[in-house]
């Protein structure tokens, strides 16, 4: 039997609560919260309350608050699906990504087929930079939803945010394509089919899938991008050949002989050449190769690799690298951050040559270690003009007789770009005269600038 006092509570909290839900349907969400709160004082319908009162907290817009009756809630039900998903959601609201993460993984945990929990949870994921386990997350909501117009699109940003723009121009380069397989056939008819093939930064599979038409049947590739890799073993398999390649998701610094492979290398295959050369840590990745993973006789394609570049004049290039008077102000101090290097390409950007060609930086990718290598150079200038910098390209020695190049007198629409390096200022120059400069690598990265 219920005591006087008890039915007396009740009373209250139900007059209380009554009171809420019209201070909540009017939109008075202060008077709202204060009346959930006298109900919680009854300890009345706790579990029942306390998402009311988290949900008017909140759209008042205390987060913070809504968050505590929230964890209160969880702190009596841990497994309250509703509470998991609100709390990750207010994390989110307030650039706590992570946080939330951990909120929608429990929620998976509990529903692991709601569409709702694994879209959320993608979605924090992405926030809080876990491109890849977003897409995957993205991906199972779409097996749920195939019609989900949402995570299509969520995949198709993320995806493209990950993989460079380069990689489908890349695999349309006929030239460079057949310069490579030109050099991999050659490799396989001095060393057999049987050779152990290692490719570095396999990309979409190419170039391993070439190693395996020829005949190769001991092929490792590697791939450090996960949504890379994944797509290039789907590819791999599409096209018949996933008997002779193993692909890895990682980069080739974490494979070694007795696990991923067998034993080392006979030929090293690698195209992680960016167009400036260096830029994607090539001599550190082709170092580690020679130390741990490729046999010392091993061969190496490419086996060498130059930055070439002339000096160019270009008003059109000179507006994306200077600035001086904009509008009557002297904005010429903007200079100190404007890019070192703008992609060009062929004949799409315009620019006037005012050097001959020269060679910038050469790396022998046989040789077991590199070393940062700068020298002064003196540039025969054979027209007059302002140098807003260096246009460079490089030419690739594949093997013995197959040389690859992206000169930008003859390569206009393939994968690799040229790149303008520019100078600090544009420097004037006139023909009959050289301009000295500094050139070379620090290993990562390409070096030219003038001495004015």
């Amino acid at each position: 039997m219920i005591s006087k006092d008890m039915e007396e509570r009740i009373s209250i909290a139900r007059k209380s609560l009554s009171d809420a839900m019209s201070f909540q349907a009017s939109g008075d969400f202060e008077n709202a919260e204060k009346a959930y709160v006298r109900v919680l004082h009854k300890d009345y319908r706790t579990i029942d309350i306390l998402p009311l009162l988290a949900g008017v907290v909140a759209k008042r817009g205390d987060a913070e608050t809504a968050l505590y009756y929230w964890n209160k809630l969880l702190g009596l039900n841990p497994a309250h699906l509703v509470a998991l998903m609100e709390k990750g959601a207010l994390l989110r609201q307030l650039g706590r990504s992570a946080e939330a993460v951990g909120c929608y993984e429990m929620a998976r945990g509990l529903s692991p087929e709601n569409p709702v929990v694994r879209n959320n949870l993608a979605v924090a994921l992405a926030d809080s930079g876990r491109q890849s386990e977003a897409l995957a997350e993205f991906r199972h909501v779409l097996r749920l939803q195939p019609d989900n117009i949402n995570a299509w699109h969520q995949i198709r940003r993320i995806s493209s945010a990950i993989v460079p723009f380069w990689h489908i121009a890349m695999m349309n380069d006929t030239r460079r394509n057949d310069a490579f397989e030109a050099a991999i056939r050659r490799a396989l008819e001095l060393r057999g089919a049987d050779a152990h093939i290692l490719d570095i930064g396999a990309g979409s599979g190419l170039l391993s899938m070439m190693a395996a038409r020829a005949g190769a049947t001991n092929i490792v590739t590697c791939e450090s991008v996960p949504a890379i890799a994944q797509t290039a073993e789907r590819i791999i398999a599409a096209n018949g050949y996933r008997e002779q390649i193993d692909i890895f998701e990682k980069p080739s610094t974490e494979l070694s002989v007795g696990r991923e492979m067998k034993t080392r290398a006979d030929i090293l295959i690698s195209e992680i050449l960016s167009s400036d050369l260096l830029a994607e840590d090539v001599l550190n990745t082709f170092e580690d190769a020679h130390a741990r993973l490729i046999r010392e006789d091993a061969i190496v394609i490419p086996r060498a690799a130059s930055a070439m570049g002339c000096l160019v004049a270009s008003e059109t290039l000179s507006n994306y690298a200077h600035v001086g008077e904009v509008s009557g102000f002297d904005m010429s101090q903007f200079n100190a951050l404007a890019p070192l290097r703008l992609p060009v390409h062929g004949t799409m950007t315009e620019w006037t040559r005012l050097s001959d060609d020269f060679e910038i930086a050469a790396v022998d990718l046989t040789a077991r270690k590199h070393a940062a290598a700068l020298r002064k150079v003196s540039v025969p200038v054979h027209a007059d003009g302002t140098a807003v910098g260096v246009v460079q390209w490089m030419k690739v020695d594949l093997i013995e007789g197959v040389v690859f190049d992206n000169h930008p007198d003859g390569y206009h629409d393939g994968g690799w770009l040229q790149v303008l390096h520019t100078f600090p200022q544009p420097v004037d120059v006139r023909a009959g005269t050289s301009l000295d400069m500094v050139v070379g690598h620090d290993r990562t990265s390409l070096l030219m600038t003038p001495i004015v």
